[in-house]
């Protein structure tokens, strides 16, 4: 069994989580316990729930941790465009982090579809 911290997929995650902390680190002092709490903990869930969910026994366990992921990351995603448009973060930032974040989209998709094609396989 591969070991998550081997997998691209799950290292990406985790560049993109160590991204988005200094990021957020100059948003507004009355935004801490908002945005920059919860755009931070979204991040974090990616990774997190691949980590997570590369433990689980079966693979249909395996595949809801990834698609829990996937949705992690989309939130990462509008939360990130809402520090944009609040001019938190630049548009430049922005920009670098979505084209980031649609690679991992991809590569989330591509794996969670593997594992539930072996979970079919072995049906």
């Amino acid at each position: 069994m591969q070991r998550f911290t081997d997998l691209k997929v799950w290292q990406r995650g985790h560049a993109l989580v160590l991204s988005v902390y200094p990021m957020t680190t100059g948003f507004p002092l009355n935004a801490r316990y908002g945005l920059t709490s919860q755009v931070r903990r979204a991040a974090l869930s990616v990774p997190t729930n691949i980590a997570e969910g590369s433990k689980r026994v079966t693979g249909q366990e395996y595949a809801r941790f990834l698609n829990i992921a996937e949705a992690s990351l989309a939130e990462t995603e509008y939360l990130l465009m809402v520090s944009r448009d609040l001019g938190y973060i630049t548009p430049i930032v922005a920009d670098k982090s979505f084209v980031e974040i649609s690679e991992l989209s991809r590569m989330l998709h591509g794996l969670r579809k593997k594992v539930e094609a072996v979970k079919t396989a072995t049906h």
